[in-house]
């Protein structure tokens, strides 16, 4: 059996109230993440998708953020609300959600 096509990293970070940097905690990463487990859960997406809480991903300030592997996409300011969305278009379709890419075009190899 193979893994799963796609892999979902959510950063779930927490740093004291007023840290300088924020923390995605703070900025709803949960309900982001419980969002996609149970997006993951309604399409019954377990085998094509792996989805997993993760600690710190570098740009606090953009927070909740969102890796996805393996074309290394990083969502930013990611909701709950647009958690259907990076499904749909994304991890089914393999087309990057850019207006949450935080102005970053991804680069997606279409091979």
């Amino acid at each position: 059996m193979s893994g799963p096509q796609r892999r979902v990293f959510v950063c779930t970070q927490q740093r004291p109230a007023l840290h300088p940097r924020g923390s995605c905690a703070a900025s709803g990463a949960t309900a982001v993440l419980q969002a996609f487990w149970a997006e993951q859960q309604r399409r019954q997406a377990y085998d094509a998708v792996a989805i997993t809480y993760s600690g710190c991903l570098g740009p606090c300030e953009g927070g909740p953020n969102v890796l996805v592997y393996p074309e290394a996409v990083l969502y930013q300011k990611v909701t709950a609300a647009d958690v259907a969305e990076i499904f749909d278009s994304h991890l089914e379709r393999g087309n990057p959600v850019e207006r949450l890419c935080g102005g970053v075009k991804p680069q997606v190899d279409a091979a």
